[in-house]
Formats: C-alpha cells, sequence, structure tokens
C-alpha cells in the first residue's frame, strides 16, 4: 500500500504559513463569543469565568500551533500511546477520581483538575486512523478485521459509562464510527448495527425497575422529562422547561446584549456551561443563533475540505475523524437545550466554560492543523 509522504524540510516560516488560516480565524472567532458570553452570564465581569476562558484559549492557542508545526507522522506513531495513556487515565479516574454533581469524572493531577473522557475522544480517533491506515483496504470489511476496531472503541466507552457519562460515552462511540465509515465499512455492518441499536434501546428501556436495570435513575429521568417536560416542571423538567422559556423569549432579534431575564434573574441552570447556547439565544434571538450555527458549520466545511484535499491516508481520517466529533458535540448540545434530544450534559464546544473541553478542543484543531501543513 502506498503512504503520501509529505516534505521533510519545510522551514517554521513555510509551516506557518500552510497553516490554514480560515479555520483558525473560525475557531478565534467562536470563541471570542464564547467570552463576550461569558461575560455576560457573570452580571458584566470577567470574573468567575470570561477571564479565565481568555487565558485558556490563549495557552490552547499555543498549544495548537506547537502541535501543528510537528509533523504528521510523528503524531501517527504516537497515537497508540495516547489511546493506551487516555485508558490509564480513566481507570484512575475510576480508582481515584474526583466526583462531582453525581459521577465520577474528574481526575487532580496536582494544582490541574482534567477529564480524562475528553482526552479520550482524541486519541480514539488518532489510533483508528492510524489502524486504517495501516490495513490493507481490501480488509476492511472482512469480519476478524472490524472486530479490532470495535474493541478499541468498546473498552474506553465502557470505563466512561461506568462513571457515569452517557453523553460522552455516546459521542465517543459516534466519533469512532465515524472513523469506520469513511475507512469504508461495508453497509451491512451499519445495517446490522442499526439493528442492534434498536434492541438496545428497547433493552434499556424495558430494564427499569427490574434488578438489572441498564441505565441510573437520573438517566431515566431524563428521558421521562425529554418526552413530557410539563410532568415536572420543578424537578427534572424544570432545565428544559427555563431553557424553552428562554428562548422563546429571545423571539427574532433577542432582548439585547445582558438583557437576558432567565439568565439574569438565574431561573436558567447551568447558564455558563451547557445551557449557554439558551442564554445566546434570549439576548441575540434566532438572527444570533443561526449565525453562531453557521459558523459551526463553516468550521464543519473547512474540516471536511482539508479531508478531502489531503492524500495521506491517515491525515485524511484523523481530520475526518476530528471534523466529525466536534461537529456531534454543538449538534447535539444545541439538540438537547432545544428539547429535541434527552438533556445529556454535553457543553457547547469553544462557547461554554471549561478547562478541559477547551485544552482538548484546541489539541484536536492543532492534529487538524499538522494534517493540513504537512500534507504532500
Amino acid at each position: 500500500m502506498s503512504v503520501a509522504v509529505p516534505d521533510r524540510d519545510l522551514s517554521i516560516a513555510r509551516k506557518l504559513l500552510r497553516i490554514d488560516w480560515g479555520l483558525l480565524l473560525l475557531v478565534a472567532t467562536l470563541s471570542g463569543i464564547g467570552f463576550v458570553m461569558l461575560y455576560s452570564v457573570a452580571g458584566g465581569s470577567l470574573d468567575p469565568w470570561a477571564g479565565r476562558q481568555i487565558m485558556r484559549f490563549g495557552a490552547g492557542l499555543v498549544l495548537m500551533t506547537v502541535i501543528a508545526l510537528i509533523d504528521i507522522r510523528i503524531w501517527r506513531r504516537l497515537a497508540p500511546l495516547a489511546y493506551l495513556g487516555g485508558l490509564a487515565l480513566l481507570v484512575a479516574v475510576a480508582l481515584v477520581g474526583e466526583r462531582g454533581m453525581g459521577a465520577q469524572r474528574w481526575l487532580a493531577l496536582g494544582p490541574l483538575t482534567i477529564q480524562p473522557s475528553e482526552l479520550v475522544k482524541i486519541a480514539l480517533v488518532m489510533v483508528l486512523a492510524q489502524y486504517y491506515a495501516w490495513l490493507d483496504r481490501d480488509r476492511v470489511s472482512r469480519p476478524f478485521w472490524v472486530l479490532i476496531p470495535l474493541v478499541l472503541m468498546a473498552v474506553p466507552m465502557a470505563l466512561v459509562l461506568k462513571q457515569p457519562d452517557l453523553g460522552t460515552a455516546i459521542l465517543l462511540g459516534a466519533g469512532g464510527t465515524a472513523v469506520v465509515f469513511m475507512a469504508g465499512l461495508s453497509w451491512w455492518y451499519f445495517a446490522a448495527a442499526a439493528a442492534a441499536g434498536g434492541g438496545a434501546v428497547w433493552a434499556v428501556l424495558a430494564s427499569q425497575g427490574t434488578p438489572w436495570q441498564l441505565l441510573e435513575n437520573y438517566q431515566y429521568r431524563r428521558i421521562e422529562t425529554f418526552l413530557d417536560p410539563a410532568s415536572d416542571p420543578l424537578g427534572a423538567g424544570y432545565h428544559i422547561t427555563q431553557s424553552k422559556i428562554a428562548m422563546g423569549s429571545g423571539g427574532l432579534t433577542g432582548r439585547g446584549f445582558m438583557q437576558g431575564t432567565q439568565s439574569r434573574l438565574d431561573f436558567l441552570p447551568e447558564k455558563h456551561t451547557d445551557f449557554i447556547f439558551t442564554t445566546l439565544a434570549e439576548e441575540f434571538g434566532a438572527v444570533g443563533s443561526l449565525s453562531l450555527v453557521a459558523l459551526y458549520a463553516l468550521v464543519a466545511l473547512f474540516g471536511f475540505a482539508a479531508m478531502m484535499r489531503n492524500r495521506d491516508r491517515f491525515s485524511a481520517l484523523l481530520i475526518g475523524g476530528l471534523t466529525v466529533s466536534f461537529t456531534l458535540y454543538w449538534v447535539v448540545n444545541i439538540a438537547m437545550v432545544t428539547g429535541l434530544i434527552p438533556v445529556v450534559g454535553v457543553p457547547l464546544p469553544l462557547i461554554s466554560y471549561g478547562g478541559s473541553a477547551m485544552l482538548v478542543l484546541m489539541i484536536g484543531f492543532g492534529l487538524i492543523q499538522s494534517a493540513h501543513v504537512h500534507r504532500p
């Protein structure tokens, strides 16, 4: 199997010139919108969220640039180590992780507190891209060679479900499936997976209240609330009810910057993290919401364009997998806060407050840039 070889002799200056500056501008613009919204939800103050987020973005920008300048073949060789390191961190979370909001998802490393499941999202895409870059194309759909990526996905998903974190586990599986799909796996496998998924949904619902219950009680409450939020407007349905009120009050053009009543009066829960899109919709209306969606769509367009132009199989699969993972982030978050899917606790990328999420996103964009800079 032939492998396209990038130029070994690119200078630092030439590498900087080959960076996808359009994609970088979009990332910076989205982050800037996040700073503005965090400033707003804090009542017109950089503390406690916007100032810290700005510093994290600055550090992430430096990290992204460093990653972009390193030859993509180095990242390819490091993919198995990144995957194994991610699994080790997930095991450490299960043993000595910190609990918060009913889940054990965080790991304290000195002054830093990280969420390893975020790092595993990237490591999984890396190792799957390396696997399919190594594997001959005519073996992609043979059963034995299909089993290996399934195991690579199942192990971290099981560890994340144990935390429990259903939303992240679903995103892990979806990101990995995207790489498998782009690698050329037969459609019959996806048809079988869809049938199995339907059976799994039935099993999850049927297990409620039994000794072999498959989800936590709060996760079942989220499903019930999704189907009928008005059934418990002051309890499990509070989040989505207030979210819909806020978005509805925004109308076409919004109430104005820092004029959102739901967020300013603290009716809106998690207004700086999972439900920050609702704050934006209340203050800037449908125009602002659709503009944000358009910016996200442009990021996806830039990512898929870079994937199509790259003749190196590992690089193309890496770019495609990371682009799909990023797209799933914002699609799931927006669908969640608008009531289209149950609440699963997924932040809005580059907008929501969070150190681990910002760090991982910038690492991901750094890898996309590295693959683009060092393309054949």
